[in-house]
């Protein structure tokens, strides 16, 4: 019986956020170990985040791709992988690692994520498919893998310094969020849900959530799940500085704290919608603005959007997660 040919893992890399030398080395440890060929490695780079990287790393017919940085090389990685059943391998890096985060994968430890590469077991999870419209009338596809936004969430990023992101991590967001809550534009939209009736809405913010946890302990939507087959629509509309409060407190106490146990679930007892917070689940979303606004995929921006046009894609990319998780 001729011999089964080596699996081939392929390591899609930022070069700016990796320690290449001590990678290399942890890679080559586990795959050996694993019984493994020679893995190939693909950098990313400033005009190819990820998408042509990895469309590479298929072509050459590999087993495996290990996304290595931060989370816009994890969406461009799952962008290109999208429905092959290829599985996706995490090596968190960065401030962000919300996909990782919401896996509840093991984070800042770089050799325990590259033995689950080559050891752990494959779980299927949704994506979020969305298509952009311009000011120019023309379309561009992305898929996010934790959340689409427009409003204060997308003006946030956008405001982000990211020379003090990279040195004091998420402690730069506080004078980017104090920004953004100084611009008074709300958003103005007409949406439809799932085929539903046309409605109109005013927001501070609307996100489209594949799944809720962000850092700092902040469960933005409590009820999102992975692999539903749904996502979750957030509508977010305070009422001056007591609303603001209002939302703090759901947000950071209410949905961080106690819906994060089941003791805690039962004090907070059942969500409810208000004026400040709207949530829904569906599976298409539409939505149309009066002007172009700031839009946002895993925490980048993604420039304006006239209109957008989101679906779920079930069980579209596998990711490699450790087998007794």
């Amino acid at each position: 019986m001729p011999d089964q040919p080596m699996k081939i893992a392929a390591v899609i890399y930022n070069p700016i956020k990796v320690d290449l030398d001590a990678l290399r080395e942890a890679i080559t440890t586990e795959a050996d170990a694993a019984g493994w060929g020679e893995t190939r490695w693909y950098p990313t780079s400033v005009e190819d985040e990820g998408q042509g990287a990895t469309g590479e790393a298929l072509a050459d017919k590999v087993d495996l791709v290990i996304a290595a940085g931060g989370d816009g090389t994890v969406r461009a990685v799952a962008e290109a992988v999208r429905g092959s059943g290829v599985p996706v391998a995490l090596l968190p890096s960065g401030t962000g690692n919300l996909l990782a985060r919401n896996l509840k994968l093991t984070l800042d430890n770089m050799p325990t994520s590259v033995k689950v590469a080559f050891t752990g077991v494959d779980r299927d999870i949704d994506l979020g498919v969305i298509d952009i419209e311009r000011e120019d009338k023309s379309r561009d596809r992305h898929v996010y893998v934790v959340m689409a936004g427009m409003g204060l969430d997308a003006k946030m990023i956008e405001n982000t310094d990211d020379d003090l992101k990279a040195k004091a991590g998420w402690v730069a967001y506080v004078k980017a969020i104090a920004a953004s809550l100084r611009d008074r534009n709300e958003l103005h939209l007409r949406f439809q849900l799932d085929g539903g009736p046309r409605r109109r809405a005013t927001a501070h913010t609307v996100i489209l959530g594949n799944c809720g946890s962000l850092p700092a302990n902040v469960l933005l939507m409590p009820d999102a799940v992975i692999d539903d087959g749904l996502f979750d629509l957030m509508l977010m509309r305070p009422g001056g500085v007591l609303g603001w409060i209002r939302v703090w407190t759901k947000i950071a106490w209410t949905n961080g704290v106690l819906r994060r146990t089941k003791t805690g679930a039962a004090i907070a007892g059942e969500r409810r919608n208000d004026g400040d917070l709207h949530y829904e689940t569906g599976k298409k979303f539409v939505a149309r603005l009066s002007r172009p606004e700031v839009i946002e995929l895993d925490g980048d921006t993604f420039g304006t959007a006239t209109a957008f046009n989101s679906f779920i894609d079930p069980g579209a990319l596998t990711v490699r997660i450790p087998a007794d998780a």
